[in-house]
């Protein structure tokens, strides 16, 4: 379906970037140290950051023997319990029943669209709405920290994603290219190492134009969307903090830039048996296709050219940005993120400034993907606040212990909550277990966790992003800009049972081969 012209208007990314700016304005003026401090240990489950040699760090050199780890471990877990305090003091407790407006709006987004598309497409705004603000409403009267960090994290993701949709939208790739098997899997590769460079969301926005005016002439395109939401949106940004969110906020508590490289024998057994699978996939397609219609053959190829390259320097300006607000004190509390959101608006700003808007048209460019994905996921947001304090409050009853199940436990909560948060929560509940002496530790800013329960979160977070169109920002975004394009994409559920067909079987094989049950 055609979005309306005032989705192909550049006047609509003012809200897009409006918003998220005047709601990190709001939280960086309205909250005074204290409340931030408070605050902030609702947010990570009263782990306060300290400084190097203060009070409450664990350093290098404050570790004495296993004993005083574990111990200090489970203390720190203690302390856990503490997050989910009112103001007042006293501790709010969520109500289990507080998970169904979350599952009621992911019904919504599942089963409407297969019942009326139509009317879905005109009234989904209405739908996110009717869900999200009397949640809000609700959370506001257990705890109103947890929905002003949502509301701020909220800003930060749509500003992080209208930038480099904004960005990548200036770029455009002219010349013959078609989208053969090999073609496809080679761009569907090097998304996969790009996706750990630039993040999954800026490998997934610079790539999907180009590889869609590749296949415009293929018939059967939508496995192709498939695996390139797989490989790009998720599992290929594992190997660095600034792949995906859960491990970058990892780096931000203290893991080594470095460690997600342990991932880089998980990473390579997923990429290849996936790339091994798509192309065997994409030949049948082809085959058929061939069979079918013989293509015609194209005398003249014009060269690969790639136009709007300005555009490369503000995407480099974004990861800047994002390493930034690494560095930024976190005295400073939600002036960080206005910071960062300042910095991002200004990146794409400049990015409409210098690229002719005839050259987005070529690229087949309009607002309405970035539309939907802010506004369906402002009411994922809120109906995710009682669910994720939920998780974070009786999260141990879980009884996880073990890697391999850190790695299901995290990967199936993040397949439909946000897997960032659901990352540092299972942080949290790992850092209290215990394992035989000599398993080796990774030391974060509060404490440490051994290294292979991290390894099984990690993974799980990552991997298992791509389990639905919702359990990684790109994917739904994506799945947008491919029905954008006149392909067809399988409904909430029909994904969710391609993945369980093609990546569970994926996640078996790394359970027994790199967590051993």
């Amino acid at each position: 379906m055609k979005p309306t012209p005032m989705f192909r208007s550049p006047a609509i990314i003012v809200p897009l970037i409006a918003l998220p700016l005047l709601i990190t304005l709001c939280g960086a003026s309205s909250w005074s140290p204290s409340r931030r401090a408070e605050a902030a240990a609702v947010r990570t489950g009263s782990e306060v950051h300290s400084a190097p040699g203060q009070p409450g760090e664990i350093g290098a050199g404050d570790r004495g023997t296993g004993t005083v780890e574990k111990h200090t471990a489970h203390e720190e877990n203690e302390g856990h319990g503490e997050s989910h305090a009112a103001p007042g003091g006293h501790v709010v407790a969520v109500p289990a029943w507080g998970v169904l407006p979350f599952v009621g709006i992911l019904l919504s987004i599942a089963v409407i669209p297969l019942i009326n598309p139509k009317w879905w497409h005109h009234h989904f705004p209405k739908v996110s709405f009717l869900w999200g603000c009397p949640v809000a409403i609700w959370v506001v009267t257990l705890n109103y920290h947890w929905l002003i960090h949502t509301a701020v994290e909220y800003a930060s993701f749509i500003a992080l994603l209208s930038a480099l949709f904004t960005i990548s939208g200036g770029i455009l790739l002219r010349g013959t290219l078609r989208g053969t098997p090999a073609v496809n899997a080679c761009i569907i590769a090097i998304g996969s190492v790009l996706a750990s460079l630039i993040g999954t969301t800026g490998a997934a926005m610079v790539l999907i134009r180009p590889m869609l005016r590749a296949n415009k002439h293929r018939k059967y395109q939508m496995h192709i969307i498939l695996f390139f939401i797989f490989l790009v949106c998720n599992i290929g940004g594992s190997l660095t903090p600034l792949g995906d969110p859960p491990l970058f906020l990892g780096f931000l508590r203290g893991v080594p830039f470095t460690w997600t490289l342990n991932l880089l024998p998980m990473w390579a057994f997923a990429v290849s048996i996936l790339l091994a699978l798509f192309f065997v996939v994409d030949s049948y397609f082809a085959r058929r296709e061939a069979a079918d219609a013989p293509a015609a053959e194209h005398a003249h190829k014009d060269p690969l050219k790639i136009v709007g390259a300005v555009n490369f320097l503000f995407l480099c300006g974004v990861l800047g940005t994002v390493i930034l607000y690494s560095q930024l004190p976190h005295e400073l509390g939600f002036r960080r993120d206005f910071i960062q959101v300042a910095l991002m608006a200004t990146m794409a700003g400049l990015s409409l400034k210098f690229t002719p808007w005839k050259i987005r048209e070529e690229n087949g460019f309009t607002w309405f993907p970035i539309k939907e994905v802010a506004i369906l996921f402002a009411g994922i947001f809120s109906c995710m606040i009682p669910a994720l304090q939920l998780l974070e409050q009786r999260g141990a009853e879980l009884g996880v212990t073990k890697p391999w199940q850190f790695f299901w436990a995290t990967g199936a909560i993040s397949s439909f909550l946000d897997n960032a948060p659901t990352y540092l929560t299972f942080v949290s509940l790992g850092k209290a277990i215990h394992m035989p002496e000599g398993t080796p530790i990774v030391k974060l800013i509060e404490g440490f966790i051994y290294h292979p329960l991290l390894l099984g979160i990690a993974v799980g977070a990552v991997f298992m992003g791509s389990n639905t169109y919702i359990g990684n920002a790109p994917n739904f975004m994506v799945k947008s800009i491919a029905e954008e394009n006149n392909i067809k994409m399988p409904s909430f559920f029909g994904y969710l049972g391609y993945a369980v067909l093609i990546l569970f079987p994926i996640y078996i094989a790394v359970t027994f081969i790199f967590f051993r049950p």
